[in-house]
């Protein structure tokens, strides 16, 4: 591991030099950056942290939302006589709709404001879940509803988190993103726990109905007052004017995203967030059956609750210690590898442990410091993204999380494959382990912090444009 060392957050030859360049030496180049400083000011301490509070309560209903239809799903199937396979049509289409979006979610917060994409899409994808018993018990075939209220749902929800990336670089100084995105990141852990406990409590007590009105009409609720208080009652219009010409985008360059994914720190970052969402997904799949069946006799809420409390606060220290090692001076390209070495090193040989782990604790255990150093990477590759290209920041997540999505899961079909095959749990953790290693070493090799959609031979600034 690299030992961590102080240098100046903008050492890169190429901001010097536009720095040490008069505005009106520069030309239409330099006047195209004044725009962009102008046009995406950093939001003040103050109001960076209610927007970071805002984000994660957002955040949180996301996932009360998306694990609505999971917690439901057995009652539903119960009602409507799905058998297995329709109860998996119904939660699988979910992901070819999060697929689709995630790059046009990025585009457009990109040109328009993150802020915009996400007050849009969670008044959208709130009003699809509230609407969800509607459809189930008016419609003559429930299935085929469902499976399009969930595809729905994918579409609306896969451009909340480019849009947080667009957001987050737009806004937010470099020294301070690891905490907000990690902050943030944190809510999809949050909000897994809350409607795991209070969706079953209403589940057993009012039905499956009420956890589809509530965690929908909640999620409407924190929209409108998103868009009250933090917007002040702007209206959030997106036109087709907007999208042409809005913010300090100009219009598509081939030739400048081309060489934006020749660079070699931008394709370490679509691998190793590639690698880190397929393990994520895998373990997020197959743990639970792992405790089924390897301690038949355990309790299921102490497998399904501790790993996630545990990875609620390990994702906040990581924020923070990443944002006060780069407040120090030390280089944030050193910094993020660090998070990174964290979240696929140092977790993997956690995972590695599980496969003579012969006590239900100490598997517990285990897997929940697997679970809280794999929180890491919201303050590593995640936030890397921003440092790279802050000009095209969303859709260049949006292709990094539609890869990681689509690789998850491969990832987790052939897991299932893998125990079949060979009967043992000793075979995937180690799949895990090769993918992570595989992910952490492009990450070591060839991860940067400078900006990358900057045209270095001209010593001047030419922004990436969507």
């Amino acid at each position: 591991m690299a030992i961590l060392q102080k240098h100046g957050k903008n050492s890169s030859p190429d901001l010097v030099c536009l720095k040490e360049t008069p505005p009106d030496k520069i030309g239409d180049a330099g006047g195209h950056q004044k725009n962009w400083s102008e046009q995406n000011t950093n939001w003040p301490r103050p109001l960076a942290r209610v927007w970071t509070v805002v984000l994660l309560l957002g955040t949180c209903l996301l996932y009360c939302a998306r694990v609505a239809m999971p917690i439901c799903a057995v009652s539903m199937a119960e009602k409507f006589n799905w058998t297995k396979r329709e109860q998996g049509m119904v939660l699988g289409s979910f992901f070819w709709g999060y697929c689709f979006t995630q790059v046009l979610g990025g585009y457009v917060s990109d040109r328009v404001g993150g802020e915009k994409v996400l007050l849009l899409s969670a008044a959208a994808w709130g009003a699809m879940t509230a609407f969800t018993p509607v459809l189930a018990h008016f419609c003559s075939q429930p299935i085929f509803s469902m499976t399009l209220a969930r595809f729905l749902m994918g579409l609306l929800q896969g451009v909340h988190y480019p849009s947080l990336a667009s957001l987050c670089s737009q806004k937010v100084v470099e020294s301070e993103r690891g905490f907000l995105m990690s902050t943030v990141g944190s809510g999809s852990y949050l909000g897994t726990l809350v409607i795991g406990g209070a969706g079953s409590l209403m589940l057993d007590l009012y039905g499956w109905e009420s956890v589809f009105y509530v965690s929908g009409l909640l999620s409407v609720l924190w929209a409108y007052c998103m868009w009250k208080y933090l917007l002040k009652g702007e209206g959030p219009i997106i036109t087709l004017e907007s999208l042409g010409s809005g913010g300090p985008q100009s219009k598509l360059s081939r030739r400048h995203w081309l060489r934006l994914f020749k660079q070699p720190a931008v394709c370490a970052v679509i691998i190793t967030h590639l690698c880190t969402a397929s393990t994520f997904f895998t373990l997020l799949s197959w743990l639970p059956t792992y405790f089924k069946d390897t301690f038949p006799d355990a309790k299921g809420w102490v497998f399904n609750v501790i790993p996630w409390f545990v990875a609620i606060p390990s994702s906040l220290f990581s924020g923070c210690l990443s944002d006060h090692l780069i407040s120090q001076g030390f280089d944030t390209a050193t910094v993020r590898k660090l998070m990174q070495f964290f979240s696929m090193g140092v977790s993997s040989v956690f995972t590695l442990l599980l496969c003579g782990t012969t006590t239900f604790p100490t598997a517990v255990a285990f897997v929940s410091v697997t679970m809280g150093l794999t929180t890491f990477s919201h303050s590593g590759v995640s936030v890397n993204v921003q440092d790279l290209a802050p000009s095209c920041a969303g859709a260049l997540f949006g292709v990094m999380n539609t890869c990681g999505a689509f690789s998850g899961v491969l990832m987790v079909y052939f897991s299932g494959y893998l125990i079949e095959a060979t009967g043992s749990w000793a075979s995937v953790f180690a799949l895990i382990t090769v993918v992570n290693l595989v992910g952490l070493v492009t990450f070591l090799a060839f991860a940067e912090a400078r900006r990358v959609d900057i045209d270095s031979s001209k010593g001047r600034y030419h922004n990436i444009h969507i």
